[in-house]
């Protein structure tokens, strides 16, 4: 079960108390599930009993029960534990599972994996100074809101509702992409630096992190192809300890978190006009890439096996969230690098 998918649970959890009469509240557009906090135990976390307590006019707690005991009948879910003032501390069974489950859903979403509908039927109207860096931010915002469901209108004049601190010079001479990085990256409250250390093809440029762990992963799925293998996160057609053994191998990973997280964080890029988040956590996702690179291929007369595949598999999972980031910033996401 992926994070998405848990949400979804909780989400049904909510409306089936609400069909059984055990609460009487409006149905939340989402339910956000997170790791857990200080005191808190599992694998996953959500507030959602605090956050109907007042509508629903019950004490947390008492919300919380119910919720626990719709949850505990959930596919997926072993356990289900209530903490603080009302807190639901989620526990998944086949934790090890989580990565496959996670990378199979990104493979069949693609570069669209982290789209929703959260905005949907909703209008954010942005109104913006006639200045670069603020119509270049604008575009990106608007491009994540219609990742989320929602439409964006892109206003001039006062009262102005978007104003990052403007750029010191002309970025045009970076050419596109480094000048919409060179824009996107900082925090709007930053002033962004104009150099030419977004042209440097080396590690020191995270621009080029970004691009390079994308290129990287469409250079192993050729090189796959070319010793006739393919990404599958659990081979049935292998033996199940071969299977079991490339699932082990990943349990854990580096990516899972970030990867986990993308849905969230472009919500929260949406929710608060902020393409910069998006941006980092693009970062985070290509930082944790290379380690699992340089295992991907078979070395010497090596075979391919299941942990070969699934190491592809994860890694083509990776680059979807690279190459989906970047088209949100506008940015090409290329082949070769």
């Amino acid at each position: 079960m992926t994070p998405v998918e848990l949400s979804r649970a909780v989400l049904d959890a909510v409306r089936r108390a609400v069909d059984a009469g055990e609460l009487s509240v409006e149905l939340p557009d989402r339910v956000t599930v997170t790791e857990p906090g200080p005191g808190g135990c599992g694998d996953y976390a959500t507030n959602v009993a605090l956050r109907l307590a007042r509508p629903a006019g019950r004490p947390p707690l008492r919300v919380a029960d119910i919720l626990r005991a719709r949850l505990l009948d959930a596919d997926g879910i072993e356990d289900v534990v209530v903490t603080g003032p009302g807190f639901l501390n989620i526990s998944l069974r086949a934790r090890d599972d989580l990565l496959t489950s996670l990378v199979r859903e990104i493979r069949e979403r693609g570069t669209t994996y982290g789209h929703g509908d959260a905005l949907a039927g909703r209008t954010v109207v942005l109104r913006v100074p006639y200045e670069v860096r603020a119509e270049v931010v604008a575009d990106a915002v608007a491009r994540i809101v219609a990742s989320q469901g929602g439409r964006t209108e892109i206003e001039h004049g006062e009262p102005v509702t978007l104003r990052p601190v403007p750029a010191p010079e002309d970025p045009a001479p970076l050419g596109a992409d480094a000048a919409r990085w060179a824009l996107l990256h900082p925090a709007a409250h930053d002033r962004p630096r104009i150099t030419a250390d977004h042209l440097v093809q080396r590690e020191t440029n995270p621009l080029f992190r970004v691009r390079y762990a994308h290129a990287r992963v469409r250079a192993l799925t050729r090189n796959a192809h070319d010793l006739g293998f393919t990404a599958e996160p659990a081979e049935p057609a292998e033996s199940a300890q071969s299977a079991e053994s490339g699932a082990a191998q990943l349990a854990g990973h580096p990516l899972q978190t970030p990867l986990a997280d993308h849905p969230r964080i472009l919500l929260a890029a949406a929710t608060q006009h902020a393409p910069d988040r998006l941006a980092r956590h693009l970062l985070a996702v290509a930082d944790a890439l290379p380690p699992l690179l340089a295992e991907v291929l078979p070395v010497g007369e090596e075979k391919p096996t299941a942990a070969h595949r699934a190491r592809l598999a994860l890694a083509e999972a990776a680059g979807a969230v690279l190459a989906g980031g970047l088209s949100l910033l506008g940015i090409d996401a290329p082949e070769h690098l």
